[in-house]
């Protein structure tokens, strides 16, 4: 969805609500009209966009079904405690959180607030902390108000800005379902470790871990890998499946993942009777120009001479 400077307070809503969840929006000055300005992109369990209403409102949500995650880039989001007299004030550096299916308020969003909204649907999520934690959080998966962006979170939140960046309806990280379950599960990997606590309980780190992946990977390059699905296989959590690439491989398990497609991709290309950007994305590479640029690095050329030889 992408829409600009929206100044009629219905139709902003609406919109609003399509995109993320139905609420109660309250003027809070008085204005005249809004000026919403809202861009997002579903990635299948996950939503991300940027949000601003230009000038000072109030929202009450349920957030049905779904989790959410507000970063202010600019202004004020205040939102209202676990107790009714008290207030959460956000500012770019921190993000207000929102537990699914729990009544909240957003007693201000300033009227020079822009906010990067992440959305997460709660069966998904859900669903993905116990494969990425190999443990039951299901029944007791309880977010912080106000998670600190400068800390653990850092890495997720570098992350949800770079592709907000880029998130338009069209762009191909919707018309690739590769790419988007892939981008999905990044984005809620990074999540999840930025909020779980330290990992004590899961398997010790052995080869055995690295081998079972590199197999799948191999075997099954195509499919849309997420960190999740390859600690599955592995046994173990993510974290202690990151710890054990960087010890037995000295790279990351997305690194591995990469160097496979890109084998598939040469090959590909070798054989001819294909496009760049059509190898670029049966391979997962969201844009052409970083799959040259890996591509290049791996075999010192371009995929274009690859193709031309």
């Amino acid at each position: 969805m992408d829409v600009t400077g929206i100044a009629d307070w219905r139709k902003a809503s609406q919109a609003v609500a399509a995109a993320y969840f139905p609420h109660e929006l309250k003027n809070l000055t008085g204005a005249e009209r809004p000026s919403l300005h809202l861009r997002t992109a579903d990635l299948g369990g996950v939503t991300i966009g940027k949000l601003s209403w230009g000038t000072d409102v109030a929202i009450a949500c349920d957030y049905e079904g779904a989790y959410e995650v507000n970063i202010p880039l600019t202004g004020l989001l205040e939102t209202r405690g676990d107790h009714p007299n008290e207030r959460v004030a956000s500012v770019p550096g921190q993000a207000a959180v929102f537990q699914a299916d729990t009544p909240s308020l957003i007693t201000r969003w300033s009227s020079d607030c822009a906010v990067l909204g992440v959305k997460f649907e709660r069966e998904y999520l859900e669903r993905e902390a116990d494969r990425i934690t190999q443990s039951t959080v299901r029944s007791r998966l309880s977010l912080p108000q106000q998670l600190d962006l400068s800390g653990r979170a850092s890495e997720w939140h570098r992350l949800v800005r770079a592709l907000a960046e880029q998130v338009s309806p069209s762009s191909e990280l919707i018309s690739s379902p590769l790419v988007s379950a892939q981008l999905s599960g990044a984005v809620t990997a990074a999540f999840v470790l930025a909020i779980a606590p330290p990992d004590e309980r899961s398997t010790p780190p052995h080869p055995g871990m690295v081998r079972r992946v590199l197999t799948a990977l191999n075997d099954d390059p195509a499919r849309p890998w997420t960190a999740a699905d390859m600690a599955e296989i592995a046994g173990t959590s993510v974290r202690r499946m990151q710890e054990t690439f960087a010890q037995y491989v000295g790279s990351t398990p997305l690194t591995c993942l990469m160097d496979v497609r890109l084998d598939r991709a040469h090959r590909e290309l070798l054989s001819g009777g294909v496009t760049v950007t059509e190898v670029a994305a049966r391979w997962g590479f969201s844009h052409p120009s970083r799959f040259s640029a890996a591509y290049r690095r791996r075999y010192g050329q371009t995929p274009s001479a690859t193709l031309r030889s």
